[in-house]
């Protein structure tokens, strides 16, 4: 009489890899230096002064600085929002994660945690080295290097390479001229087109902006401005201007955090 044969029923204590889900972690990244043929060339040269985000689940985080203390310098836009005087370039998918939605907004948060905006640094601490730290704690591979090439090139020969290269132009005009203080704060265009990005649902906001918000109202932050203008630049208040990196570097509007 054959033996009936015993089949080893496979073990439930291990979640099936059919069951998880993959999200894509996408860069997006963008140039802030003028349209025309420097930056074209710079672009393909892989120098070129980038800023970028990544994009998870509908949503693209970066990073900024600005001079309120305690605050993370960790905000999310609708992707592919040009930065102030940014365009973009292209999108990048830099790789997958199986960590469930709770554990990515856990990344996150701690990711805000390590970035205050008032340790942004334009050369060692910008919004390209959050993005390499993101995605290599997702993924486990850091952002490609170009992405930073221009700030490294910075580190290492900083009387060599023009401060113009590593500090950006607040915005451009169509024919090239850059804008003033008093051109942004005065009104045309650009200083509406503004205004019509901070009524739009599309705004930047910071990560955990509501625990933040009431943490530095609590610390007397935010209270007194000057300006509309200034309130949104991230200055500290009563005219003291507008908010520079831990070097003392004045930040261009494309790497500023929301503060409000």
């Amino acid at each position: 009489m054959p033996t009936r044969k015993h089949h080893k029923k496979p073990s439930r204590s291990h979640r099936s890899t059919l069951s998880l889900q993959k999200t894509e972690i996408l860069i997006n990244v963008y140039d802030l230096l003028p349209p025309g043929r420097v930056s074209t060339i710079l672009w393909h040269l892989g120098t070129s002064l980038l800023h970028s985000g990544v994009v998870i689940n509908g949503k693209e985080y970066a990073y900024g600085g600005h001079d309120r203390r305690g605050l993370t310098g960790v905000y999310w836009t609708k992707p592919r929002t040009d930065p102030p005087g940014g365009t973009f370039r292209c999108e990048y998918l830099h790789g997958f994660t199986l960590a469930p939605e709770a554990e990515l907004e856990g990344i996150i948060r701690e990711a805000s945690e390590e970035f205050l905006g008032t340790a942004y640094n334009l050369l060692t601490r910008n919004c390209n080295h959050f993005t390499s730290f993101l995605c290599e704690r997702l993924t486990g591979e850091p952002a490609p290097a170009f992405l930073n090439r221009a700030a490294s090139i910075g580190v290492a020969l900083p009387c060599v390479v023009p401060k113009d290269w590593i500090q950006v132009p607040d915005f451009d005009t169509a024919d090239g001229g850059v804008l003033d203080e008093e051109d942004e704060s005065g009104g045309g265009y650009e200083s509406e087109r503004a205004r019509m990005l901070r009524s739009s649902e599309d705004l930047p906001r910071l990560v955990g902006v509501d625990t933040q918000r009431s943490r530095s109202s609590e610390s007397g932050f935010g209270s007194e401005w000057d300006s509309d203008e200034e309130r949104q630049q991230g200055g500290t208040g009563k005219g003291k201007g507008r908010a520079r990196d831990s070097a003392g570097r004045v930040l261009p509007a494309a790497e500023r955090a929301p503060t409000s």
